[in-house]
């Protein structure tokens, strides 16, 4: 079982929304040391947490960060971008960053923190994925790949890291009442309870944590005929 009182958990994305509730249930639990990463160190308003300037898709700054938070025992990766790009309509350079930041960021974060993690006798990774990792909806093409792409990431390195005392979890949910959701109308799962359920599943060493009704639905989905998850083809 993964222990978070007393540990040292370093948060991508921990300056606002689920990063940011995340970095405040950590302390919450007993922590001893939360870093908080933003792409400006100057954007994390935590007044307990250690901010640190973090761009996921730059491997120097990536490096720079592992070194920095060479004590980390947790990892999260949290930080994420959604930009609406679709197959069709929008640049591909569009569709590549979505692929950036939401799968080669936390595959980046992962390669340079699994050393520190090693050297520090274990410990846990969780990803933050979406339910869009299982269905695509319109207006948020590029974004469901990259996060399928993710959640197959996670998949692979929960087996390819327990031999070496990494656990791994992976986390759906729907939305979130955060800015990238402002637009979305329909009930919206509040930050809080997304960094509770979240820190469950690491405490459980848990594969997957799926945090709302929306979530379970869907993946109850994909074993059904496809006309489940899109009527429109029927």
């Amino acid at each position: 079982m993964t222990s978070i009182e007393g540990a040292v958990a370093l948060v991508t994305g921990g300056s606002r929304g689920i990063g940011r509730a995340l970095v405040e249930a950590l302390y919450e639990r007993g922590a001893a040391k939360v870093y908080a990463t933003a792409r400006t160190a100057g954007a994390v308003g935590h007044p307990d947490a250690v901010p640190l300037a973090l761009e996921v898709t730059d491997p120097d700054s990536v490096a720079a960060a592992a070194a920095a938070a060479s004590d980390a025992t947790i990892l999260i990766n949290n930080a994420g971008t959604l930009s609406a790009a679709s197959f069709l309509g929008s640049p591909v350079e569009d569709v590549r960053r979505e692929f950036d930041v939401n799968f080669f960021g936390p595959l980046l974060t992962t390669r340079a923190f699994v050393p520190v993690l090693e050297r520090n006798g274990g410990g846990h990774i969780l990803n933050v994925h979406s339910v869009l990792s299982w269905i695509t909806i319109p207006g948020a093409e590029a974004y469901s790949a990259s996060k399928s792409a993710l959640w197959s990431q996670t998949n692979a390195l929960r087996l390819a890291l327990r031999p070496r005392g990494i656990t791994v979890t992976g986390l759906h949910v729907g939305y979130v009442d955060t800015d990238m959701a402002a637009g979305v109308e329909g009930p919206k799962v509040a930050p809080r309870d997304v960094a509770e359920q979240a820190l469950d599943g690491i405490e459980g060493d848990a594969p997957e944590v799926l945090v709302d009704e929306l979530s379970r639905r869907v993946k109850a989905g994909l074993a059904a005929d496809l006309a489940t998850l899109y009527p429109q083809v029927a």
